[in-house]
């Protein structure tokens, strides 16, 4: 199953562990595919390190790189524009250049799409609800 991970997905799983940090267990027991663009990435480094300078304390629990290592990093061509926050479009554009079924967020401007051609959007807990019935 391909997906598209929202970059507040991962702040809160490196970080702070709940349903977002179930779903990247899943993805470093390579039981979902993950795609991402060289700009998505660069989103995730930059949010990473400005949450460990903020919160020097805060030790990660799954280190960025090492995760990074289990994601596809695809060239995007499509130059989507639906979302409210025009900086979210490109998960969306990603998505559909990725052929994947699902992007996974927590932000309520992608999340208020719903969907996008055959690619649905949803919650972390939806999404593991999801992938748990097709399993």
């Amino acid at each position: 199953m391909r997906i598209v991970v929202d970059t507040n997905v991962i702040a809160s799983a490196v970080f702070f562990g709940g349903k977002p940090y179930q779903l990247l267990h899943l993805i470093m027991e390579d039981r979902v595919d993950v795609v991402a663009s060289k700009e998505i990435v660069d989103e995730y480094e930059e949010i990473v390190l400005r949450l460990k300078q903020k919160y020097p304390p805060i030790s990660t629990r799954i280190p960025l790189q090492e995760l990074l290592s289990r994601f596809e990093i695809i060239r995007v061509s499509s130059d989507i524009h639906v979302s409210r926050d025009p900086d979210d479009d490109k998960f969306i554009s990603c998505a559909v250049d990725g052929k994947c079924l699902y992007i996974v967020s927590g932000d309520s401007d992608l999340l208020s799409i719903g969907s996008y051609t055959d690619i649905e959007i949803l919650t972390v807990a939806d999404f593991l609800n999801r992938l748990e019935r097709s399993e």
